[in-house]
């Protein structure tokens, strides 16, 4: 089973308030789904590594990434040009097209904003 990447409160399991989840539905926010992540508070993770990785420095293969850090990563992505980042990984494993980092853009503001860290399940 491969990398699935889960907004979390805490490093221990998933956990995440009503109102956090009520965000994240209203949000819609539409990102590679795994057998076990997807629809919203989750993602495919292994699909995402190298865009996260070029973007922001950071590896989506931590246990747990802590909510400063999913600031920063979000800050990365709101100062990213989607259009530059989709050129540049042209011929990558996972490439990605210029939706898929805006909804990334998406996710890791809506995380930032809720004081939310990240879970990566492998």
């Amino acid at each position: 089973m491969g990398l699935d990447t889960y907004a979390s409160r805490n490093s221990g399991d998933v956990a995440l308030t009503a109102e956090d989840e009520a965000a994240f539905e209203q949000a819609a926010i539409a990102l590679c789904g795994g057998l076990r992540s997807g629809g919203g508070s989750s993602f495919r993770g292994k699909v995402y590594l190298d865009v996260v990785e070029r973007v922001a420095g950071t590896s989506l293969l931590a246990e747990w990434i802590p909510p400063d850090e999913v600031r920063d990563i979000s800050a990365a992505f709101e100062r990213c040009d989607p259009a530059q980042v989709v050129e540049g990984m042209k011929g990558d494993r996972y490439p990605v097209v210029e939706t898929e980092v805006l909804e990334l853009r998406r996710f890791f503001h809506l995380c930032a904003e809720r004081g939310l860290g990240l879970i990566g399940w492998s």
